[in-house]
């Protein structure tokens, strides 16, 4: 075979395969988009649950945490002072 014709031939082959991968897709977009209309239509609307609101935080969980700030600073100056 010729160089040209081994090329016409690769240039074919790539043409129907991008030509079938296409088509594949094409066919899979409007059959999902169908698959979907369906079950939007006869599937029952999950009911929404308020969830409950977070309890305002204590005055003891602020104290906390000024001790847990207090721990972690100690604990970054003291890993910087060993560097």
């Amino acid at each position: 075979m010729q160089s040209s014709e081994l090329i016409s031939e690769g240039i074919n082959l790539m043409l129907y395969g991008m030509g079938f991968v296409f088509v594949f897709l094409t066919l899979l977009v409007f059959a999902t988009g169908f698959m979907s209309s369906i079950v939007m239509k006869y599937a029952k609307p999950v009911p929404v649950v308020p969830k409950n609101k977070p309890a305002p935080a204590s005055a003891a969980a602020a104290s906390n945490n000024d001790e847990l700030v207090a721990v972690l600073t100690a604990a970054v100056h003291k890993y910087r002072a060993g560097q």
